[in-house]
């Protein structure tokens, strides 16, 4: 959930960190800090802070932050509260080695008591302290080197970790490690980058390499970069070429991130279809599923797992999948999931979803799945990620950073590449309804035209949302493909305005939430024009009848909702199969509109961080 930054070379490292302080801040911000190796005098300078990144640079604008080494942090609490003493680097009893760490140290009591009867004295609540203190004891005890002390502390941990570590008596060396938290090096020319993600390291340089679990990176200054194993063996690097630009990590002159990459959804469901639906016909290619269509025609299941919006894109495709495909398929939490007892085998396909591609739950239940014989699909979105190299296939959803904790268009190209792969499978095994086929494949080239149609809708979203800035409870409720897009409507309103929201499927709503109707509960109703729709019709009579108040998703054109509904928001006619990710347009718009207007940071809800790499 933190980020981490480090930086050794020839410019000014601290310029370098705090930018790249910024460009993480949406893994975390309850508080920062930085660690400055200051070779000219022999200093190791560590500043702290609570709260945003900003609040660092104001406590460091009269400090001395010269150095060419150094690291830095951005916190989302795990252990102990948001406070200058908590917030990493974290240093040693010594005082010359800092640390910073993302990820949870399982075992930290049982260590922290050794040391303490060792004499060590700890000042913060951390996990990451315990750390630091364990390298330094190692060091001064056995008189080995800081690479030897780092590599046999990590023996003694159990849990998580990416860190990096500096220490003054090397003051030409920078340590990164990892294992089931992402570490990334950026190698330039004559300096090296240490990053959670690769959103720090592109503005400098393109060429990466992705740490594996278990895998220790040595950078030293004038050499090239080294990466050992934990046996202190020599390891093989593949460097990978970065395919991002620093205007992706830009506003753009949007006011935020999320209405920024909202409005970005025509592009990126255009860049998510190309190369996989031709200009004509119903074919959809998917190398992922061509490689192995053998595991694909003798599939007797199929198991979605996932986390969060994730998880709401996973219920569309069960439904996409049995719909089109004909195979049954299960949609699991992702974090209950793995430590279940799943009947898996060979014959099961385990679907992965992860926007990040590190979410650690979804991690573990990979690992699981395959350790029952089950073959792993993964659907995420950045290239190189955890999930990408831990799956045996899968498909990018190829939508760009998504930098708002809420997830927008990584929701939307989740279900627009679920759609094609239920699609591809269903060619496959020669289920596919041809008339249907052609309906869909032709909606999804249309998509982006009919985005660009529904976020015409921003003005009057943004008017409707003054209506419903105070109210303290929502209920979305909606039907078929669209109940989970209840869910994530719902989903969407309490993460960034903190209004409580309850997705519901409507037609439960006569089984207990009903009893919520009044004046005082607006209920957004997801009512396009399909199989259901008449249906959902009389649900929204029934909260009528109780004096509550409707806004209606529905087709363009469509005369009866509108005479019940106090407010409609008309989208365009589109298969029912597809209507999920063009409903999901106004969802987005009024959270983020209701969010502005209570004053609200819709790009860092509180509590929240983007990439879930910890329990």
């Amino acid at each position: 959930m933190c980020g981490i930054v480090g930086y050794i070379g020839g410019r000014d490292a601290y310029d370098i960190l705090i930018k790249g302080l910024h460009r993480l801040e949406y893994r975390g911000y309850d508080s920062a800090g930085v660690a400055l190796v200051n070779d000219d005098y022999c200093t190791l300078n560590v500043y702290k802070s609570r709260g945003k990144v900003s609040e660092l640079e104001r406590f460091c604008s009269e400090k001395d932050t010269t150095g060419h080494l150094g690291i830095a942090h951005t916190r989302w609490a795990t252990h102990g509260e948001p406070n200058d003493v908590n917030a990493h680097p974290h240093t040693a009893k010594s005082g010359r080695i800092a640390l910073v760490h993302n990820g949870t140290i399982e075992n930290y009591n049982v260590l922290k008591e050794a040391l303490e009867q060792q004499g060590c004295t700890f000042r913060s609540e951390t996990d990451t302290e315990v750390l630091v203190q364990l390298i330094d004891y190692i060091k001064t005890s056995t008189h080995c080197s800081t690479l030897e002390a780092v590599r046999g502390a990590l023996k003694e941990v159990v849990g998580a970790y990416a860190i990096a570590v500096v220490d003054l008596d090397n003051p030409d060396m920078l340590i990164g490690a990892r294992k089931s938290s992402p570490l990334v090096v950026g190698v330039g020319e004559n300096e090296t980058f240490l990053a959670s993600d690769a959103t720090p390291i592109v503005e400098y340089t393109n060429q990466v390499v992705y740490l594996n679990d278990d895998e220790i990176a040595i950078i030293e200054r004038g050499k090239p970069l080294q990466v050992i194993n934990m046996d202190n063996e020599p390891l093989e690097i593949d460097i990978k070429t970065l395919k991002m630009s620093v205007s992706q990590l830009e506003k753009g002159g949007y006011p935020h991130f999320m209405l920024k990459e909202i409005f970005e959804q025509p592009r990126t469901i255009r860049d998510c279809i190309r190369g996989r639906i031709g200009s004509r016909g119903s074919k959809v290619t998917l190398s992922g599923v061509i490689e192995n269509k053998e595991r694909f025609l003798d599939a007797h299941r199929i198991v979605i797992v996932a986390c969060g919006t994730s998880w709401h894109a996973g219920l569309i495709g069960k439904r996409l999948i049995e719909d089109i495909a004909r195979i049954p398929v299960s949609v699991e939490y992702a974090s209950e999931f793995r430590y279940s007892n799943p009947v898996l085998s060979s014959h099961d396909i385990v679907i992965a979803i992860s926007q990040s591609g590190e979410t650690a739950d979804t991690l573990a239940a990979i690992k699981m799945a395959r350790e029952c014989g089950a073959f792993v699909y993964g659907v995420c979105n950045v290239v190189g990620s955890s999930i990408a190299r831990a799956t045996d296939s899968g498909t990018y959803i190829h939508v760009g950073p998504e930098i708002g904790v809420a997830s927008t268009k990584a929701f939307t190209g989740q279900v627009t590449v679920l759609s094609m792969l239920a699609m591809a499978i269903g060619e496959l095994r020669g289920t596919l309804d041809p008339t249907l086929g052609a309906a869909m494949a032709d909606a999804l080239r249309s998509l982006p035209a009919l985005i660009e149609k529904t976020l015409k809708l921003n003005s009057q979203i943004e008017h409707l949302s003054g209506v419903y800035t105070y109210v303290h409870n929502f209920l979305y409720l909606g039907r078929s493909y669209n109940f989970p897009s209840a869910l994530e409507g719902a989903l969407k309103l309490k993460e960034i305005s903190y209004i409580h929201a309850e997705g519901y499927p409507a037609a439960e709503m006569k089984h207990g939430p009903i009893a919520l109707i009044d004046r005082e509960l607006p209920t957004v109703f997801i009512a396009p024009d399909d199989a259901m729709h008449e249906k959902i019709i009389s649900n929204i009579q029934q909260v009528k009848a109780r004096g509550g108040a409707v806004i209606a998703v529905v087709t363009k054109g469509d005369k009866t909702v509108a005479e019940i509904a106090d407010h409609i928001l008309e989208i365009p006619s589109v298969p029912e199969a597809i209507s999920p990710i063009i409903v999901s347009i106004p969802l987005q718009l009024l959270a983020y509109h209701i969010a502005v207007k209570k004053g609200c940071n819709v790009d860092m809800p509180r509590n929240l961080a983007k990439s879930v790499t910890v329990e």
